[in-house]
This record gives C-alpha cells, structure tokens and sequence, in this order.
C-alpha cells in the first residue's frame, strides 16, 4: 500500500537553515514536516560539531529572530551553554560559540515546542510536478518509500537537489566550476590555553611550515585554525580541507571524509609534539563526515552578487542583515580569502527575492543554496544569516498559504513587518 503523507509545509533538510523555515511556519499555525536525511538535525553543527555561529552580530548587533531566541535559552542555562566572543580570524565579528550536545537537544526540544513533524533517517528524492506546482515528493526511509503531498516545499537541503529536479536553474561553484574545498574538523581537549594561545599569530603559521617542510602535515595546512572551544581547555580545530570535492556525489563524499580523518590524526599527533600547550592534549569529536560548503546556487527571481554587498545594498525585502568577510575556501587552489566584503561599519540584506525561483508556485530555498553569485555567496553563507533566511520563508508559506496565493506574489512589506514582530528587531531595510 502506498503511503502518503500530508503537510502545509515539508522542508527539506534539518541544518540551520530547516531549522529556521520549520519552527517558523509552524508558529504561524502550519502543519509542517522537516525531513533530514541522517541522524541529527544542525547541518553543519552536526557535521563539524563545534562550529562557532559566526556572522549573527551585523555591525556588532545580533540578527534577532530565532537566531537570539535559541542563543538567550542556551545562555540563561546554569551553567550557560552558550556565550558571545570575539572571533581571532581577521575580517569576522563576534561569533556565538556553544556547547554542541546542548544546542543541538535544545534545538530538538523547540521544534518539539513549535508542533513540528521531526521526520530524521528520511530523504526526499523526487518531486512530481503538476504545471508549476510540486504535487508531492517522493521519499524513503528503512521502510520504502513514501510520498508527502505538501501545500509548500521549502528546500533547505544544502543541496538543493529537489529543487533543481523540479526544473529550477541553477550553478555549481563559481564561473568555473570550482566549488570551495570541504572541511573535516575535531577538537583538542586538555589543552593549555594560556600557553598555546601565546603564540601572537592567529593561524600558527610558523609551526605549520614546519609541519609541512619536514612531511608531516598537508600542504594544504598552511594556516590553522585553532579556536578556544566553548568549554575550558578545549581547542576547535577547523584546519583540514580536501580540495576538488564535487558535494553532490555521495562517492567523492565519502573519499575526502578518509581523507580528511588521516590529515585530522596527522595534524592532532603533529599538535602534541610540536606545538606549546598542546603535550598532554587529545583529539575528539572528529567530525562524522565532512562539511560541504558549496555545491548548487539555485537561480531565484534576484540573485545576489558582489557588487551589491560593496555598496552595501538595503533591498527593500530585506531579511535580515550581514556584514560577513568574503570568506573563499580554497577553490582552484590552496588559497583563502577572509578579505572585507564592506567597509567597516556598513551592512547590506539580503532580499527575499533570492530565496524564491522565478517559476515554480510553491518552492522556497534557504541557507546555501540561496541565488547568489560566488563572491556573494562567499559572504551570505553563515549559519545564522541561514537561520534568518529560513525563518523568513517559513513565515512567508503561511502568507502565500493564507492568501492562496503564489510564493512568488507574497507581499513583502507585510512579510518584512512580520519578521519584525517575530523579533528580528534589528532589521535593515531600504525605506
């Protein structure tokens, strides 16, 4: 017997961005559905567990929205899970660092809060189209398959695999088809802090010359990245990149998670005897699987690029505001950017028109697969401007739902209104 599923709403994918989209409409009243492929919701908090929420202090003020409401739940706590620093990276504002099993069950315990059908070990595969409509989408988990017959899709994947089966353009990488390297990363625990961050170079270069002269670390380890981590004597490693990852092949995929892992163990082992501070310290936490920072840029009704962030553009549906570095992962090559996408002091938003194909009625995509071009992109991608970018579509499902209307004719005054009363309270927007 088939089974069929009904939803207002079913995002597709449980990283921030799936997060966002799906306690947001379900507040709104939507019966909503999030699908997640693997185990546990956070995306990338859940690949790369750890990362610190960088880019939610636009012009050192926090975005608001669901962004602030989950970072003051994991800050009330006792003791706090979660707190405001500065980033040592150049370029970059403050960052919310957290502690990973917290957030991430306080994250399962809002959309728990909010009603929402958490569906995980279950992926969306095809969708059936019906003119410019998405009719259902077909699905699977351990026990077959199964469709869900949903109102609004809301493609939060990352990927956006459902969304450019459905027929919506879309780009891989850059002009070239260079995608940005992905990431492995684990912590040090037992590290002393005082010591290893003496060192006045943030990305310990010196040490990982020597690393590298002597063939004991990647090349491509030129600069670490070592963060203090949330808890004490903790250190987030985010140094190991794999270059020339397509993301969209599972296979590939697979050989740079290995790969990642021996250059991981190399760079733990190279830390404890090279590197002051970190003699007794032990590697954990590696990630799962890697990170995937760009694969598909999906064409929306307005795609956002570079010269628009370098005049600091206010759209007039802006949703939410940034202020982050041109931050470009080793593409062609070894090199990485973190250079100023605006002056210091300035902002631009990023408009909802980005987040909406130009045809299909009940389609909406958030988080990195928004339609920007490559030196945009490089910039919108952080996980709390993807937080923002959900929860706007989520609330716009319910408008285009209550107005039987498509996604497309949402009125956005009315939605950049909502979002204000959902407390993205400091949004920036053109007059």
């Amino acid at each position: 017997m088939k089974r069929i599923e009904l939803a207002d709403v079913l995002v597709i994918g449980g990283g921030t961005a799936g997060f966002g989209a799906a306690i947001a409409g379900a507040r709104q009243g939507l019966n909503v559905t999030l699908m997640e492929a693997t185990t546990k919701i956070g995306g990338v908090m859940a690949f790369c567990p750890g990362m610190p929420w960088g880019g939610g202090y636009p012009v050192d003020q926090i975005i608001g929205g669901i962004l602030e409401e989950l970072t003051a739940r994991l800050e009330a706590m006792t003791p706090p899970a979660a707190e405001k620093r500065p980033c040592t990276l150049e370029n970059f504002g403050p960052e919310i660092i957290y502690d990973h099993d917290i957030a991430t069950l306080t994250m399962f315990e809002m959309l728990e809060e909010a009603g929402v059908k958490v569906r995980l070990n279950a992926t969306a595969v095809e969708p059936r189209m019906e003119g410019h409509r998405i009719k259902t989408v077909r699905c699977f988990d351990r026990n077959g398959t199964f469709e869900v017959a949903p109102k609004i899709v809301i493609d939060c994947s990352g990927d956006g695999d459902i969304s450019a089966k459905a027929g919506v353009p879309y780009v891989l990488g850059d002009e070239s088809g260079n995608m940005m390297a992905v990431t492995i990363s684990f912590h040090m625990i037992g590290v002393d802090w005082d010591t290893a961050f003496a060192h006045t170079d943030p990305y310990f270069t010196d040490y990982a010359a020597k690393g590298i002269a002597e063939d004991r670390l990647h090349p491509d380890l030129a600069q670490l990245y070592l963060m203090k981590g949330f808890h004490h004597g903790t250190v987030f490693c985010n140094s190991v990149h794999v270059r020339g990852v397509d993301g969209t092949d599972p296979v590939a995929v697979g050989q740079a998670t290995q790969e990642g892992r021996k250059r991981c163990l190399q760079l733990s082992q190279f830390l404890r005897t090279d590197v002051p501070g970190f003699e007794t310290a032990h590697m954990s936490m590696l990630s799962p699987t890697v990170g995937v920072r760009e694969t598909r840029k999906l064409q929306g009704v307005i795609r956002v690029t570079g010269a628009d962030l370098a005049c600091a553009t206010k759209f007039p549906d802006g949703i939410v505001s940034c202020d982050n570095p041109i931050d470009d992962v080793m593409r062609s090559d070894g090199g990485m950017t973190h250079d100023a996408a605006i002056e210091k002091g300035s902002y631009y938003t990023l408009p909802f028109r980005a987040l909406i194909p130009e045809a299909v009625e009940n389609l909406m995509f958030a988080g990195r697969i928004i339609s920007a071009d490559a030196t945009a992109f490089a910039s919108v991608r952080g996980m709390p401007q993807c937080m923002a970018m959900g929860q706007a579509t989520g609330t716009a499902a319910a408008l285009a739902l209550e107005n039987g209307c498509p996604v497309q004719d949402v009125d956005t005054k009315r939605l950049v209104a909502e979002l204000t009363k959902q407390g993205i309270n400091r949004l920036r927007t053109a007059a």
